[in-house]
């Protein structure tokens, strides 16, 4: 388990939080292309929201990536067959498991993004139990490259899920928890812990932390630009104004 440092102080996150508040996954790599970072941080099209509130966007958010990764399991099975299985030993065998291999993100903190790295693994690692645990300690959203469970019940519980796949198949028996707080690979795209990440209807984009002063600055500047073309749209139309205008 890797020791979890945190780059920005309290102040300084609000501070970028207040920048990308309000931008688009658009803007941002609009933002990307004009500090010269073409094709990077754009997360693949596969991992894209479970839900979509057209009404207030609560499926949007931005906030710091809480890096984790999983990987495939080598540790064998070790229970009896069907026949000879019963409810306790089952249930013993299963709590090992998610109290020895299945850990997960620590020390959430408000306006993080859980970011989870589970490659080709056709497991539930994200379901409505774990995701609303994060949520409650602050964080804004879940990205995966892997698959989640119980997702009526995250609809409902309004958590922001980007995700891969939809897997039904519990972590016991299947994968273990490797790292958190490491740099993780969404099917392509780099995520270093830290870095702003931001999603929308549009999918995920991942800002280094390094440059995303500065991304902010240009990617606010051509939201603006076209929020006042959008605008003169609105009132030929004869629509009254709303929030995106803001």
């Amino acid at each position: 388990m890797t020791e979890l440092t945190h780059p920005l102080s309290d102040e300084e996150r609000e501070e970028l939080i207040d920048r990308y508040e309000s931008l688009r996954v658009t803007d941002v790599v609009d933002g990307l292309d004009y500090n010269g970072y073409h094709n990077i941080g754009q997360v693949t099209e596969e991992i894209g929201p479970l839900f979509r509130d057209a009404e207030d966007f609560s499926h949007r958010f931005v906030g710091f990536a809480n890096t984790v990764r999983y990987l495939p399991t080598n540790t064998p099975r070790e229970l009896p067959p069907p026949s000879e299985l019963d409810n306790d030993t089952f249930a013993e065998w299963e709590g090992e498991w998610y109290g020895d291999l299945a850990g997960g993100p620590e020390d959430v903190r408000e306006h993080d993004v859980v970011v989870m790295e589970a490659t080709g693994i056709d497991v539930g690692n994200i379901g409505s139990d774990n995701a609303f645990g994060w949520y409650n300690d602050g964080a804004k959203g879940v990205v995966t490259n892997g698959g989640v469970r119980d997702t009526d019940e995250i609809v409902k519980q309004g958590i922001p899920t980007y995700y891969k796949h939809i897997s039904k198949p519990i972590i016991p028996g299947r994968d273990e928890f490797e790292a958190n707080g490491v740099p993780v690979n969404l099917d392509g795209t780099r995520v270093e812990p830290g870095d702003v990440v931001v999603a929308d209807g549009d999918g995920v984009v991942v800002v280094p932390l390094d440059v995303a002063r500065d991304v902010a600055e240009a990617a606010n500047r051509i939201q603006k630009e076209d929020q006042e073309r959008r605008r003169a749209h609105y009132e030929e139309a004869g629509m009254d104004p709303d929030f995106t205008l803001e």
